[in-house]
Order: C-alpha cells, then sequence, then structure tokens
C-alpha cells in the first residue's frame, strides 16, 4: 500500500476515534510547500463543520489517538486544522531502496485484478484519421497502458464506424470504376480524396445517388457481391488507421477492434428486450425509452430513441448490444469510454438505460471519461490553413520534420541516423504529451513552439532530462549495472529527490482509478525539476566514494521513473540528444 493510503487509512480512523462518524475522510495529499512536511491531510475542518467544533481541538483529538512513530518524524497541526506529516529519514531511506531492487519501482500490483473494457479511437473508416481522433487515441492508449502495468487484465475495444448510408456511396463508387476499366485500388491510397469523389458524384448525379442507396439495403441484406466490396473498403481503410497507430506508437491492433457492425444481428433483440421488460414507449412511430431521471424542470423527459419510424436502429441501440456484451458476456468490472464531452447525455442516457434493462449490473462500472477539443490559435477546432480537417498521418509527419530541425540546431553533432531516431521519438513524444500534460476535459490550443520546447512541461523537456541522467554515466564510464550499496540521504536536495521518488506508485495507482493521465505527466515534471536542483546542489561524480554511490543510484533512480512513466503514457526516450 502506498504511503498516502497508509496515512489516509490510519488518519482516518484517528479522526473517527475523535468523534468523527464513520466513513470520515482524511483528505491526505502530498504538502505543497516544505515547510508543511510532506503529507497533508485536509479533512478535519469539513468534518469539524459538521462536528460544529473548533478544528483545531478536532485536529488536537485526533492527534491523541493518532500513532505514525514507524513512518514520520514529526506530526504537527497547521493553521485552522491541518495535519501536517514529515516522513522519517530511516524509513525513507528503507523505501527508496526497496524500489531500487524493484523492477517495477515500488508500484505494486492491483489487488484485486479487475477486467476492464476500454472504449476508444473508434474513427470513422469512412475516411481517414484525423486529428479529431487525436485526443481519444493517446488518452485511451495511456489509460490502458498504466492500467495494464498495474496488473489488471485490459480489453481493447475500437468501436470503428463501419457501417450506414455512407458505405452504400463508396461502394457503389468502387463498382463504377472497375466498370469503368480503373482499379480502385489506387485511389484507396488516400481515402479522404476517395470519399470526397465519391461525395461529389453523389451530390451531383441523380441516377449514382439512387444506386447507392440501393447499394445500402443490399448491403444490409446481407448480399455477397456488395458484402465482399464493402470488406475490401473496410480491410483498406484499418491498413491506413494501423499505419496511424503505428506512427503515433499506440497499442491498437486489428484483434482490437470491435465494429459497429458487430452488433447488427443483436439489435432486434435489444428491442426485444427492452418491449419485455415494458420500457420501450412508441412517439411518433419511434420506439424510445423514457426514464424520470432525465426529466426537465418543466417536466419533460428527453426520450431515449432505439428505433425509428422506418425500423432502422440508432447509435444508442448499438451502445446499449455493446454495454450488454461487455458487462454480460465478458464479465468486466469497468467499462471505460474514452468520449468527448460532447456525447456525455448520450452515454448517460446508454448507462441508465443499460442499468434499467438489466444489461449491466451495480457491480460493473461505467464511466465516462471526457475529453475537450484541440483548437487552433482562433479558439477553433483546429483546421488547415485552408479551413480543411487534418490529416493524423500528415500531423504527425510534420511534428517530425520539425523536430528533426530542432534537434539538428541542439546537437549538430548527431550523425542523421541518429537525428531521424530522436526527432521521431521527440516529435511524436511532444503532440502525445502535449496533450496528456493537460486535465483531458479542458480545451487547449495547439502550438507547435510549445509543445516542442525544451523548456518547461513539456516532452522535449523531460527527455531531454533522461538523457542528461544517462550521460553522466557515459561520460565517467560507469556500467549502472555493477553499481551496488545502498541510497542513504542526508542533504535537503537530496531528500526533497527521495519523497518524491517514493510517491511514484500512489501516482499511477491514482491514474490507474482516476484517469486523469495529466497527473502522472505533472509529476514527472515536478520529479526533473527536484532533480535539476539535486544535481545544482549536491556534486555526483567529485562527491567522496561513499556519498557517490548514493547519488549514482538516485540518479539512476530516477532515470528509471522519467522513462517508465514516459512509458506508461506511451512515451519514448533516448540515450542521447
Amino acid at each position: 500500500m502506498a504511503i498516502r493510503e497508509q496515512l489516509e487509512a490510519r488518519i482516518a480512523a484517528a479522526l473517527v476515534a475523535a468523534g468523527a462518524p464513520d466513513g470520515s475522510k482524511a483528505l491526505v495529499g502530498a504538502a505543497t510547500r516544505p515547510e508543511f512536511g510532506d503529507y497533508q491531510a485536509n479533512g478535519v475542518m469539513a468534518v469539524a463543520k459538521g462536528l460544529k467544533k473548533n478544528p483545531r481541538e478536532l485536529a488536537a483529538a485526533v492527534l491523541e489517538s493518532l500513532d505514525l512513530s514507524d513512518v514520520a518524524e514529526s506530526v504537527d497541526i497547521a493553521g485552522p486544522g491541518f495535519i501536517n506529516v514529515k516522513l522519517k529519514s530511516t524509513w525513507l531511506d528503507a523505501q527508496l531502496n526497496g524500489a531500487l531492487a524493484d523492477e517495477r519501482l515500488g508500484v505494486p500490483q492491483a489487488e484485486p485484478a479487475q477486467k476492464i473494457v476500454i472504449d476508444y479511437s473508434h474513427p470513422n473508416l469512412a475516411k481517414e484519421m484525423h486529428v479529431g481522433h487525436l485526443r481519444t487515441t493517446i488518452i485511451g492508449d495511456a489509460i490502458a497502458r498504466v492500467l495494464e502495468f498495474c496488473g489488471h487484465e485490459v480489453i481493447r475495444h475500437n468501436h470503428v464506424g463501419d457501417w450506414g448510408t455512407q458505405f452504400g456511396m463508396l461502394i457503389a463508387y468502387m463498382d463504377r470504376l472497375e466498370a469503368e476499366g480503373e482499379d480502385p485500388s489506387s485511389e484507396l491510397a488516400d481515402l479522404e480524396a476517395f470519399y470526397q469523389s465519391a461525395r461529389r458524384l453523389f451530390d451531383s448525379d441523380e441516377a449514382f445517388a439512387n444506386t447507392a442507396r440501393e447499394y445500402v439495403v443490399r448491403l444490409q441484406s446481407g448480399d455477397a457481391h456488395v458484402r465482399a466490396m464493402w470488406q475490401r473498403f473496410i480491410d483498406e481503410s484499418l491498413r491506413h488507421c494501423q499505419e496511424v497507430y503505428d506512427a503515433l506508437g499506440v497499442t491498437l491492433r486489428r484483434e482490437d477492434v470491435r465494429a459497429e457492425s458487430d452488433y447488427n444481428d443483436d439489435l432486434p433483440r435489444v428491442i426485444d428486450d427492452l418491449r419485455s421488460k415494458e420500457l420501450l414507449r412508441e412517439s411518433d412511430g419511434a420506439q424510445c425509452v423514457f426514464l424520470e431521471e432525465f426529466k426537465s424542470k418543466e417536466g419533460e423527459i428527453t426520450p431515449v430513441i432505439v428505433q425509428k419510424s422506418d425500423g432502422g436502429y440508432l447509435y444508442a441501440t448499438t451502445d446499449l448490444s455493446a454495454v450488454r456484451y461487455r458487462a454480460g458476456e465478458l464479465e468486466a468490472d469497468r467499462v471505460l469510454y474514452i468520449v468527448d464531452a460532447r456525447q456525455m447525455l448520450h452515454l448517460r442516457q446508454v448507462f441508465a438505460v443499460s442499468r434499467a434493462a438489466g444489461y449491466a449490473p451495480e457491480s460493473c462500472s461505467l464511466e465516462h471519461h471526457a475529453f475537450g477539443t484541440m483548437l487552433g490559435d482562433d479558439g477553433k477546432p483546429f483546421k488547415t490553413r485552408t479551413g480543411g480537417t487534418v490529416k493524423l498521418m500528415d500531423l504527425l509527419r510534420e511534428a517530425q520534420e520539425r523536430a528533426f530541425a530542432l534537434v539538428g540546431e541542439k546537437n549538430p553533432d548527431l550523425s542523421e541516423e541518429e537525428r531521424r531516431e530522436v526527432a521521431r521519438v521527440v516529435g511524436i513524444g511532444s503532440v502525445k504529451y502535449a496533450d496528456l500534460s493537460l486535465n483531458r476535459t479542458t480545451d487547449y490550443i495547439f502550438s507547435w513552439d510549445k509543445m516542442l520546447s525544451f523548456e518547461g512541461n513539456t516532452a522535449p523537456y523531460l527527455q531531454y532530462s533522461y538523457a542528461r541522467v544517462k550521460s553522466i554515466f557515459r561520460r565517467a564510464e560507469i556500467d549502472e549495472s555493477e553499481l551496488s550499496g545502498r541510497i542513504e540521504i542526508a542533504e535537503p536536495a537530496e531528500r526533497a529527490l527521495a519523497v518524491k521518488i517514493v510517491q511514484f506508485g500512489e501516482v499511477v495507482d491514482a491514474v490507474a482509478r482516476e484517469c486523469y493521465p495529466n497527473a502522472l505527466s505533472n509529476y514527472l515534471y515536478e520529479l526533473a525539476e527536484l532533480y535539476m536542483k539535486f544535481y545544482e546542489h549536491c556534486p555526483v561524480l567529485k562527491s567522496e566514494e561513499s556519498v557517490r554511490e548514493s547519488r549514482l543510484l538516485l540518479c539512476q533512480m530516477t532515470a528509471r521513473i522519467i522513462a517508465r512513466g514516459l512509458g506508461l503514457l506511451g512515451i519514448s526516450t533516448v540515450e542521447r540528444m
């Protein structure tokens, strides 16, 4: 158990012993300033207010019941009732040296491990992936990596859009090209251009539009030729997606695709289920579910439409089928949806209907982890200079080219091959970290200059921090695998770095529980900053032998955590920059 959790549990127990109601929270967090110690419990004030007691008096009563002598050097009351905890140096040394010998760097395995389905990326296969798919893909991938590292069974679901009227148009266009003696494969190399050509023909040629609509019917009824053409298009589109995923360095693979079409045969059953449970009502010919929790102040209920008047199904119907599969057949403990904030009402409705229909038991947590929009300098959704949609692959190529130029300026001594590799790692890492370093619920303005900066909370700064630590061993010709001995903390700068190092496990655990990757990003930035202060105040290679070994081990631990932490965010490191 991480130290924060230990303190949380023990201070909460002391709160109850001091007269607080059962379940009172200690609200323990890392101290914001060194003079406040290492941790601070903030829960006394809220409990005191509820009990109508003086918070400092309640805090004093808590301390009478609290024994932290095994882990804390001092426990003090500050301000209106804060409880400050300073960790014992001997305890800190023991934790550090335990983490030093641990491949997991002190991060405990989750107990119990859970089965977790995570739904992310989900591009529309009719078109090429664009910047609108960036946030769901990299946020989802970071969360999946963290959950797996914690020991959970993670099932990735890429719920791609591969069905509907637009595919009738695309298949009809493929057939027309072949009838004219052309090979559609060459045009499919640019999916966006292919889609635009088909769309222009659909809008301008009524005969073609009618053929496209006929193809939709044939597709849905299982026509062998149309299904074969559809599959050919889907395979090509998924190949495009995989190229993007590989370039972006995310863990999604073809076997993770759980497409919209996979649920088609189950949709009539969803309607029958809802009807048998007396949840359906007809409204203007459509089949709807009306739940009291979606009643407005005026008394009107926003319905969940699950079948249109013409018999067609909607996204909600497919999503209900997906919940039943994930919570029912897969028996997931948690189902995470990494979907933008605009779908909040839709997913709230899907979750509520799923509960009402018995598709997801209360033991299965259905969670929408929303994110904001990536904006341009004008404060509007990020576009090309001509106002078009930015292809995701084009963005990634530009990131690498900009990083290549930057790396050449910073270190012209690198070979061409090294520069290309560093540019790939820095360019892709910069794009990902610019997003992952921010609270995912916020909108953010895309800025090449900011994300590629070697100063501030950026990927290049952290990657450079890692390379700088590794250079110590390279310059001194020290084989890290031959380091032995123990870390022994003496100086204040060493202690501050040590405290941050032992907090790695609790930060990873928090990301796994709450799904905010920026908590890990911010931790890594703070770790790198504390390392720089340590390096400035505590000579490493020039210190005497006994101190030198300890400080080298501190350097090694810092580098290992930066590399591991960035890796959990899906960002690589390099030895030289």
